[in-house]
C-alpha cells in the first residue's frame, strides 16, 4: 500500500547534501516529490535521523528554480538514500 501523500516523479537534476558541521557532495536524483527526494550516493554516511541540507534547481521551462532545503534522512539503502523535506523550507531565485 502506497503510504506517500504525493507522486513521486523521475528527476534529472543533482542535489547538493550538506550535513551541518561537514562537507557536502553532489548526488543524482533518482526521484522527487512535493515532500521528499532520493538520491543515488552509497558514501554520504548519513543514518536515518540525521538533518541535512538541499541545494537543487527545478527547470521549469524558460524559468529555472533553485531550491534551498532542511530534510531528514528517512531511509538509507544500497541503492541510495531517502531524504524527507521539511514543510518551511525556501526558495532562491
Amino acid at each position: 500500500m502506497e503510504r506517500r501523500l504525493h507522486t513521486r516523479h523521475g528527476a534529472r537534476t543533482t542535489v547538493y547534501v550538506q550535513v551541518p558541521g561537514r562537507g557536502g557532495k553532489l548526488c543524482k536524483a533518482r526521484n522527487l516529490s512535493a515532500n521528499g527526494v532520493f538520491v543515488e550516493n552509497r558514501d554520504l554516511s548519513l543514518v536515518k535521523g540525521a538533518l541535512v541540507e538541499l541545494a537543487f534547481a527545478i527547470n521549469l521551462g524558460a524559468v529555472t528554480k533553485l531550491h534551498r532545503r532542511t530534510a531528514i534522512v528517512a531511509h538509507v539503502s544500497h541503492a541510495g538514500t531517502g531524504l524527507r523535506m521539511e514543510a518551511s523550507g525556501t526558495s532562491g531565485d
